[in-house]
């Protein structure tokens, strides 16, 4: 759940730049007056403000749900992945290690004199 979470804020966060990045500045009509700029576009001459600004709020609502989602999902997370609790399972785990290997010394090896040896066949 988490991935696909992820996937779609990643996306949202790709869309939402490319639609401000194709919006107008509010300079950009000014310089239009003078001639230096067309008045026509894609869209019409107003057109496009109604339709990018829409749709960018719409993907900027969405953008901020699945922050919401993603912040409500690491919150909620039932595993503890923080560095202190990560140290302590190493020195957990060096502490088995050791154990065994104090384990496997007290084991005594085959061989003749053992009663391990001398169990009948």
């Amino acid at each position: 759940m988490e991935i696909l979470v992820w996937s779609a804020h990643v996306l949202l966060a790709v869309v939402l730049i490319v639609l401000v990045l194709l919006q107008h500045g509010k300079g950009a009509d000014m310089g239009a007056a003078f001639g230096s700029g067309s008045s026509g576009s894609l869209f019409g001459a107003s057109g496009s403000a109604t339709f990018l600004s829409r749709a960018t709020s719409f993907v900027a609502a969405m953008f901020f749900a699945t922050s919401m989602s993603l912040t409500y999902l690491s919150v909620n997370q039932t595993e503890d992945t923080s560095v202190m609790s990560i140290m302590d399972q190493i020195e957990e785990a060096e502490r088995t290690s050791a154990d065994l290997e104090q384990r496997n010394t007290d084991i005594p090896e085959v061989g003749d004199s053992s009663k391990a040896g001398q169990i009948p066949e």
